[in-house]
């Protein structure tokens, strides 16, 4: 799928041109209107997963991190262009977008499925394990985001999905 700009209520001219600098600008990738800087909400999860290995209380660290939409993490963000980047996500090509949410919810449903199952158990190495496998999963995907995010081809997404 070859990307394309984020849709705009103008597709050409100067004003299409001034839409897609405006998103340059911001951070936002003016070809799929997607802001990277949503993929630091799962980062934040991965990172206290990963310490949990080695200092098994920070799983509770990570039991505090709650899912957001795209649209509340910018709402909370202290991201300069956050309506900016909640309009644009909201004009985008809906097949990017979609591609976009099916990983997103995905991401989330482990990471939830996984909080869910660390308050269940009381074993640290139980914990450890969670943690280590949530990692295995999490960090393709946000891989696999990144690469909408920013244009890429759809080539191993499919690949990720199914494993």
């Amino acid at each position: 799928m070859a990307s394309q700009p984020a849709r705009t209520h103008v597709q050409t001219g100067p004003e299409a041109a001034a839409w897609a600098e405006r998103l340059r600008v911001a951070n936002i990738n003016p070809r799929t209107g997607l802001a990277t800087d949503y993929l630091n909400h799962f980062n934040e999860a991965v990172m206290l997963l990963e310490m949990v290995p080695d200092m098994p209380e920070c799983a509770e660290d990570f039991l505090t991190w709650s899912p957001l939409s795209y649209a509340e993490h910018f709402t909370a963000s202290n991201f300069k262009a956050r309506d900016l980047a909640i309009e644009a996500y909201e004009k985008a090509d809906p097949n990017v977008r979609a591609q976009f949410d099916h990983i997103t919810d995905t991401m989330t449903s482990i990471l939830t499925a996984v909080g869910s199952a660390m308050r269940e158990v009381e074993k640290d190495t139980t914990r450890v394990r969670l943690a280590e496998q949530a990692t295995l999963w999490v960090k393709p995907l946000i891989a696999a985001c990144g690469g909408i995010i920013n244009g890429g081809a759809e080539a191993d997404v499919d690949t990720i999905m199914a494993n």
